[in-house]
């Protein structure tokens, strides 16, 4: 994305090059109007699916970066390619906010818009349009204004770049598009010091051998913009759906189906390597107490507390799922009977510590535990029922305590 700086070369000319600017001019309204046509399509599109998401701001931003950008190449197309004062004020200032809506919404599409890095944002955008205006009113040079318009959008890409690129936890086409405006970010850098120690400017108006590239940069840009954003926005839908598709919506937790897919892996590859899986199944004590004294909103509550404090024990190839109401299950891939042990009493001294946010309210849990070296009868099926019967031995023994099952590894044999 390169902000453009409007000039128009006002000096005398030959009938010959004024036959040669005619015919500039008319290549120039027609990638004009190719330009602002692009944008009002996508606006025009934005606003269809807009109607039924009409609490996404990301889209609002993305939409008003259309318009800008439509009115920014309008007002340039009817004034003629003037080059007063009022017509580089408004459409380099155009440009300017109208790009910064377009990587602010793509900012927020990765959830990476903190309040920082929203305030960095918003200062460089004001700092380009601002430094652009100055030089306009009190260094009015040809150079300085595209070495300056290019510098300003090269600050208003930097944030972008940044967050986009050294993140190794994005995706692939996150970091694909921040490459892309890491390009367009050195071309802009490119372009503001060969206009400034160089003769020969890289604008609408100069037939320097470069004007092809001029000339089509903005529609590239344009095509590779939208693209981006709409692709993006497709990636964000799949992860959600993703997201629903295995995950409870309360706790964040796997759900149980997806819980039960994953263990079958684990147990699968542990066999192969002759290695020990723990698996743990857990409830909270006198859950319909809580619900029925304090209401189902403190119990919801108090199950987001549970596992949020129960993430912080796990390592990243642990598997935590919601099993149904208040019944969770963890799986621990490589942990024996000694390790899991203390771990579970772990997991239940955290639990008995615990308070619900805005209350005083406590709970305690009750564990089962069971360690196995799986092989190829290992089925879950038969793991979970003696794991569920030393969950509840666990209860009987008078709650908030663990309680270790066994395999039976006779009757399996027989």
């Amino acid at each position: 994305m390169s902000t453009i700086d409007i000039i128009c070369n006002t000096s005398k000319i030959s009938n010959s090059q004024m036959g040669f600017q005619m015919n500039l001019h008319l290549d120039m309204q027609t990638l004009l109007l190719t330009l602002i046509i692009g944008q009002l399509f996508t606006a025009v599109f934005i606003i269809a699916y807009w109607r039924q998401h009409k609490r996404e701001s990301t889209i609002r931003y993305f939409f008003y970066a259309k318009c800008v950008q439509a009115a920014s190449w309008l007002i340039f197309m009817l004034r003629g390619g003037e080059s007063d004062t009022l017509t580089l004020s408004l459409v380099n200032s155009s440009l300017i906010i109208g790009y910064a809506f377009e990587t602010f919404s793509v900012l927020r599409i990765q959830n990476t818009l903190d309040k920082l890095t929203r305030n960095l944002f918003i200062a460089f955008t004001l700092f380009s349009v601002i430094g652009f205006h100055g030089i306009l009113l009190f260094y009015n040079e040809e150079k300085l204004r595209i070495t300056f318009a290019s510098i300003g959008m090269a600050f208003v890409l930097l944030i972008p770049v940044y967050k986009m690129i050294q993140n190794r936890a994005l995706s692939t086409l996150t970091r694909f598009i921040g490459y892309f405006y890491l390009m367009i970010l050195a071309v802009l850098m490119i372009r503001s010091i060969y206009s400034l120690f160089f003769d020969t400017l890289l604008s609408f108006y100069h037939t320097n051998g470069n004007l092809s590239l001029v000339l089509l940069a903005p529609y590239f840009v344009m095509i590779a913009g939208n693209t981006g954003f709409i692709l993006l926005m497709k990636e964000q839908t799949d992860q959600a759906l993703l997201r629903l598709a295995n995950y409870d919506d309360l706790t964040g937790t796997l759900n149980r189906r997806t819980f039960i897919s994953q263990t079958n892996q684990y147990i699968t590859a542990y066999a192969k390597k002759k290695k020990p899986i723990t698996l743990l199944l857990f409830d909270i004590d006198n859950f319909k107490s809580i619900n029925d004294s304090f209401g189902h909103d403190v119990g919801d509550r108090v199950l987001v507390n549970l596992t949020t404090r129960l993430k912080e024990q796990l390592g990243a190839d642990d598997l935590f799922a919601r099993y149904g109401g208040d019944e969770f299950a963890i799986i621990l891939p490589g942990m024996d009977e000694t390790e899991s042990s203390h771990f579970s009493e772990r997991l239940r001294q955290t639990a008995e510590v615990s308070h619900v946010a805005g209350s005083k309210l406590s709970y305690t849990i009750s564990l089962g535990v069971l360690s196995f070296i799986p092989d190829d009868r290992t089925h879950l099926e038969e793991l979970y029922s003696t794991c569920d019967k030393a969950l509840y031995q666990a209860k009987r023994n008078g709650r908030n305590g663990v309680f270790r099952g066994f395999v039976d590894r006779q009757a399996r044999h027989d």
